[in-house]
């Protein structure tokens, strides 16, 4: 299932330059702009409050986007660059790169985690570690999974999941190399000791 793509809604500015940018600042907007896919570059502006409420909600940078410009057609982008005034931290420019759907990005994909009622280790007692709820990976901008699926049957009090252990869809892949970890099943609190609990620890630990 393809990831939806957010909409960012953004407002033509007239204009360039220091000048052009200070008076969308008066008027209470972020001036930005949208360069890229070897087409002219595009002056925007954003309202400061929904753009400052986008930029706190996370992920913001590695967020694939369906910007919406009144009179321009729809474009995939993702931001490049934030400004912010060095005294209030607050967003005073930004950039965005256009992206045509065969285009290569990194994003953050969400982790599901399945048959829970199938895993012996959670029936007695374990509890399900999650160490990655999200995993970046290298995906076409024109196919984004929803989700990448982690299938809890069979495993055990002990047992760690790895990136390795998961089926990818095609196309897609981590950004690093390391066979990091994802999740593991870690024994009941009253369990816990020495080497029982040492792998889960570990685990843990390497995130």
């Amino acid at each position: 299932m393809a990831k939806e793509i957010p909409d960012l809604v953004a407002e033509p500015r007239a204009g360039s330059g220091k000048g052009a940018a200070r008076q969308a600042r008066r008027e209470g907007k972020v001036p930005g702009v949208v360069y890229g896919d070897h087409k002219d570059a595009v002056n925007i502006q954003f309202d400061f409050n929904k753009l400052l409420t986008q930029l706190r909600a996370g992920r913001f940078m590695s967020t694939l986007f369906n910007l919406k410009v009144e009179g321009q057609e729809d474009v995939r982008v993702i931001c490049r660059g934030v400004q912010k005034d060095v005294v209030k931290d607050l967003p005073i420019h930004i950039d965005f790169m256009r992206l045509r759907r065969t285009s290569k990005v990194n994003l953050f994909i969400h982790v599901d985690f399945i048959n829970h009622e199938k895993c012996p280790g959670l029936k007695r007692g374990g509890t399900l570690v999650t160490v990655r709820p999200e995993v970046e990976l290298v995906v076409t901008a024109g196919d984004i999974p929803d989700h990448i699926t982690v299938d809890l049957e069979g495993l055990n009090v002990g047992d760690t999941i790895h990136i390795n252990d998961v089926k990818l869809p095609e196309g897609v892949k981590p950004t690093i190399d390391r066979n990091f970890v994802i999740a593991n099943i870690a024994a009941p609190s009253a369990l816990r000791s020495g080497d029982d609990s040492g792998e889960a620890a570990e685990a843990a630990a390497e995130e």
